[in-house]
């Protein structure tokens, strides 16, 4: 005799509504956990004031950004979509333990060096440079931003040694164009959003961005499984 307590419908957590209720749940609980990680950080970034001098707090600030990044993206890569079998909080916590240390060995560095470029550009009449200097630094900064997108991927879901992942990032930089196109148009919106809207806007909509980016990745993701893994 089948016990009542723990029987269910055939199909119970699996169809489209419990299907599309598990994505809304993830990516709340994902959210609300990346903004609970970076909340020391982000709130001294807002507090700053707009001035170029205040650069390398504001890159202080965004340091424990990348960690947050890196477990939001492996919790939403290991969903389930299964209603009954949800446990975001639980992944996204070993997603954080396992790629805290790696992504961050990744995002300083980065960090750094679009610290660098903003602070020239921002100070650029005082340098001296002829202005096409400056499009070169932003078509430099840009291409920064999107290995950052592949590396992010890369240390979030696979374990590689670091130079690996950097090597491995700028080669799907070109290797898969469509991809690095659909990591360019989510940088793109998260700008708009910032310059039109509010830059909080791009902070609350992370997990909907990461989710996103996570799919523009597929190609990048199933060649590294296929290629580049045992």
């Amino acid at each position: 005799m089948s016990d009542a307590r723990t029987a269910r419908p055939a199909g119970f957590g699996t169809g489209v509504l419990s299907r599309t209720a598990a994505l809304i749940h993830t990516l709340l609980t994902v959210q609300a956990l990346l903004l609970l990680t970076t909340a020391p950080g982000l709130a001294g970034l807002f507090l700053l004031a707009p001035d170029p001098a205040n650069l390398p707090l504001a890159a202080l600030c965004l340091l424990p950004l990348g960690p947050a990044l890196s477990a939001a993206v492996y919790a939403l890569h290991h969903r389930s979509a299964d209603l009954t079998e949800l446990h975001p909080a639980r992944t996204y916590r070993r997603g954080w333990r396992l790629n805290a240390l790696p992504a961050l060995r990744l995002w300083a560095p980065l960090l750094a060096w679009l610290t660098a470029i903003a602070f020239t550009l921002t100070h650029f009449t005082a340098t001296g440079l002829p202005g096409w200097w400056a499009v070169l630094l932003a078509a430099v900064g840009a291409a920064s931003l999107l290995w950052g997108a592949h590396a992010l991927l890369l240390t979030s879901l696979f374990t590689f040694r670091t130079r690996d992942t950097a090597r491995l990032a700028a080669y799907f930089l070109l290797r898969h164009g469509r991809a690095t196109l659909g990591a360019a148009s989510l940088l793109i919106l998260a700008a708009a959003l910032t310059a039109l809207l509010t830059e909080a806007l791009p902070a609350l909509l992370a997990a909907p961005l990461l989710l996103s980016l996570l799919h523009s990745g597929r190609p990048v993701i199933a060649e590294t499984q296929e290629d580049f893994t045992a």
